[in-house]
């Protein structure tokens, strides 16, 4: 299943088996090896009934209604455990730096795709120098009940080999991102009705 450009389609976060975050994405390449898509200004937030394993027993996200900011691009290549965002800031739109989320591999669904936010990430500078971000909040999540120690382990190893390649100079995506704009006609999407109810 590819999806077309231009495409709207719904990435979905999953936990515990079941769908508790969505949000409308423009599909912006779908190819063998690579998978882009722009979560625009203004696309709304589902957020599932929970309760779900956090303090409040909501997405942590909530209640955010919408993305906000200048959109968000998501780089992914099948089977990896992360994903390239990329950020923008300021009246002129400037590239802000490469955020690398570490999350589960992307999974195709009949309306887009589903994942899951491992907590951990680190961010690269527009300058080449980064920093991991939500590192001392792993353990909070094994109390909780949403991740296990099993998987944060597994977690903290793809941070510290993410981080290897980086020290490395190694940036397989293709920097000219950094320079993309959105197509001025797509509209603001929607979210698809019923898309909680998808199975995961």
């Amino acid at each position: 299943m590819t999806w077309l450009k231009g495409a709207v389609i719904v990435r979905r976060e999953i936990v515990h088996g079941k769908p508790w975050l969505g949000v409308p994405q423009i599909v912006v390449d779908d190819s063998e090896g690579l998978l882009v898509t722009f979560t625009p200004t203004g696309a709304p937030f589902g957020f599932a009934t929970g309760p779900w394993p956090t303090p409040t027993g909501r997405h942590p996200w909530f209640p955010n209604k919408v993305w906000k900011g200048h959109g968000t691009l998501h780089l992914m290549r099948p089977g990896d455990s992360y994903a390239v965002w990329v950020f923008w800031e300021g009246s002129q739109r400037e590239f802000a730096g490469w955020y690398i989320n570490i999350q589960e591999p992307f999974r195709r669904t009949v309306i887009g795709y589903d994942t899951q936010d491992l907590e951990l990430d680190l961010i690269v500078e527009p300058d080449g120098s980064w920093s991991f971000k939500d590192l001392e909040l792993l353990e909070g999540r094994v109390t909780e009940g949403r991740l296990t120690r099993l998987q944060v382990s597994a977690i903290r190893d793809e941070g510290a080999r993410i981080a290897a390649e980086l020290r490395g100079g190694h940036l397989w995506w293709n920097l000219s991102w950094a320079s993309w704009q959105p197509d001025p006609s797509w509209p603001t999407p929607s979210l698809r009705r019923g898309w909680s109810r998808v199975k995961a």
